[in-house]
């Protein structure tokens, strides 16, 4: 693991806080980067809202998992759409990052990583749980979403 400069713990720590106060997954580890963009916290939070859940509380794709892909975006994206070698460098980097998520966690499922933690799965709703002491105790969420974004913090480390 690399040692990650001081600005860039302090995001993965930011992530973690985020998550604890109420916001989604996606949510918290885009707002914790936010800075590094120059996009506000308000914009970042609202670029992740629709992520929460595993997409749309769906329990597709985890939403740590997409908030780094969409800070791969911000980091590595294109922006000319004839860019075709920024592109692939682009899709390179989100397959890194989430074959890093992948190896660490076992799985970029939402539902796969709450059954991994033998949480109830309801999928059937667009009614977010409620958060409370129980559900943060019970839930692996906090830990993705950490996960995540050192995976993302380490790879920008390694590679600016």
């Amino acid at each position: 693991m690399a040692k990650l400069s001081s600005e860039l713990e302090c995001c993965v720590k930011r992530s973690v806080e985020l998550f604890m106060e109420g916001y989604g997954c996606c949510q918290s580890v885009i707002a914790a980067f936010s800075n590094l963009y120059n996009l506000d916290q308000d914009t970042a939070l609202r670029i992740g809202a629709g992520f929460g859940g595993g997409i749309g509380r769906l329990r597709m794709v985890c939403g740590a998992v997409s908030g780094i892909v969409t800070l791969a975006g911000l980091e590595y994206g294109a922006t000319n759409g004839d860019d075709s070698d920024k592109k692939a460098h682009c899709y390179k980097v989100v397959q890194d990052l989430i074959n890093c998520f992948k190896e660490k966690n076992g799985s970029i499922i939402c539902a796969e990583l709450l059954a991994q933690s033998n949480c109830k799965i309801i999928s059937d709703t667009h009614i977010p749980d409620k958060r409370n002491e129980q559900y943060y105790s019970t839930r692996p969420c906090a830990q993705k979403v950490e996960d995540a974004s050192r995976i993302f913090a380490e790879y920008i480390m390694k590679n600016r």
